[in-house]
């Protein structure tokens, strides 16, 4: 009977090997789902009313929720095509990929970066590279408060702004933030502990605490560390640990600065979490599909009760950045063979692994996981006519004067979540000429990273106190 029994296993093996690679070379076999065809998104326009930023008083230990509308940094840039944004956007997520890697890279090195002749150097390195802040929200900082655009960064810590006078500063939409205007700016004092909470601080003549945090391709924000209130519509939120840049090189252009999302100490969910439990989301809508802003809630409402959970995991060597595990991929159906768990682990030393990441569009595979990707998605979209290769995606066709096509299926296997992406998620418009590309890309580095772009349409649930993200389809409405 134990010899039945092992043919038997053997047998069921082969069977199941075999329908498997049969889903792979036969495309009829594949799950799809349809795929309207669509131009690149027109540039929107500010949606938002000068209102809608700071209106009103609250009390400001009262509000345990906050909810902020989201919008592309694109509708910040004007007189420009969508072709030419789009093109922009691709060479920014360049930038961004190689400075998170950078990132990573100089933590693991202990390496510390810093400008010369400041009497300090810092090695907080943030995966914000020069103009790849993605999405902005409007709020208000100081006492009265001044509207301003602040990136949101889930890559960066420290919270910072440009403020007068300036030594030197980069353009911005509104007029530069002057802290001697603000009743509630006070400089942190070179011994407290915040001013320890930052990796290499330093200190004035006045004895007030100055930061700088360096960025991957070289430039950086330098200035005094200090507390403010910040004002989101109606919530103030005191005391709230901030980088007052005077000298701000090499940076994006439009926004006043940055509210940084990361894990690390000075975060803001970090420093706001008795106040809102340490948990935010964002949606993130498909700009080719919606005239809905995006948004980002903060507080227990933030997670979704649809949501399917995925643990954190910690790089031992790096706070800032939302590790987690990917098992798989599946396409058409089947899981990708040569698609393993192995090619995304996080080492001990901080190497590999998986982030969320809001600044990056396009998601970026470790080669080997990208190739095998590329190739069974290649078999089951045969029936589309090839387009030649655009900028960094290597998979493209040609859709022109089709209203939708169907193409294979795509699953992201996390551990404890299978995410099912949107076929507008993972195949793009590039141009308005009906090209259509695979949306991810491989990289040669050991880190990989799920970009926005394969985020739109769900809510994803930062949960810090429960040590998980979650992914809500659908989390838009």
């Amino acid at each position: 009977m134990e010899g039945k029994a092992r043919i038997a296993l053997i047998f069921s093996f082969f069977a199941v090997f075999f329908s498997l690679s049969a889903a792979f070379s036969d495309p009829s076999q594949f799950q799809t789902q349809t795929l309207v065809v669509s131009s690149l998104p027109n540039p929107s326009t500010l949606s938002w009313p000068e209102a809608e930023a700071i209106s009103g008083e609250s009390d400001p230990e009262s509000d345990t929720t906050l909810s902020l509308q989201l919008n592309h940094i694109d509708a910040l840039s004007f007189n420009k095509t969508p072709e030419q944004l789009f093109n922009l956007r691709l060479q920014r997520d360049v930038a961004r990929v190689k400075s998170l890697a950078a990132a990573v890279g100089s933590r693991n090195q202990s390496q510390a970066r810093g400008r010369p002749g400041l009497g300090f150097s810092s090695s907080v390195i943030s995966g914000l590279a020069q103009g790849s802040g993605e999405y902005f929200t409007r709020l208000g900082v100081g006492t009265p408060p001044r509207n301003v655009y602040m990136v949101l960064d889930t890559g960066s810590d420290v919270v910072w702004l440009q403020c007068a006078p300036c030594r030197k500063c980069y353009t911005q939409t509104d007029p530069v933030f002057d802290p001697s205007k603000s009743r509630s700016f006070a400089g942190i004092p070179c011994g407290s502990p915040l001013c320890r909470r930052l990796d290499s601080p330093g200190c004035n003549q006045k004895k007030v605490c100055q930061y700088q945090v360096s960025y991957g391709d070289g430039s950086f924000t330098f200035g005094d560390f200090a507390t403010e209130t910040l004002t989101f519509r109606r919530t103030k939120v005191p005391r709230v640990a901030i980088g007052c840049g005077h000298d701000n090189e090499g940076l994006f252009v439009g926004a006043a600065g940055l509210l940084g999302l990361g894990r690390g100490k000075l975060s803001f969910p970090t420093q706001t979490g008795i106040r809102f439990n340490k948990k935010f989301s964002y949606c993130l809508v498909d700009r080719s599909a919606s005239s809905k802003p995006s948004s980002v809630v903060f507080g227990d409402s933030a997670v979704s009760r649809t949501a399917r959970f995925t643990p954190l995991l910690k790089n031992p060597k790096l706070d800032t950045f939302y590790y987690v595990e990917l098992l798989g991929i599946s396409v058409g159906g089947a899981p990708v063979r040569g698609v393993s768990a192995s090619l995304f682990r996080l080492d001990p030393a901080g190497n590999g692994g998986v982030i969320i990441d809001s600044g990056t569009s396009v998601t970026r595979l470790t080669r080997p996981a990208y190739i095998a990707l590329r190739d069974a998605f290649r078999v089951g979209a045969s029936h589309l006519k090839r387009a030649p290769e655009f900028s960094l995606f290597d998979t493209c066709y040609d859709l022109a004067g089709l209203t939708e096509v169907k193409v294979p299926t795509l699953v992201l296997h996390f551990r404890g979540a299978d995410v099912s992406l949107p076929a507008t998620n993972y195949l793009i418009p590039v141009d308005n000429s009906g090209s259509f590309c695979f949306a991810f890309a491989g990289t040669m580095g050991g880190l990989s990273i799920i970009g926005n772009i394969q985020q739109q349409g769900f809510r994803v649930v930062y949960d810090l106190a429960g040590m998980r993200v979650g992914f809500s389809p659908r989390g838009c409405a």
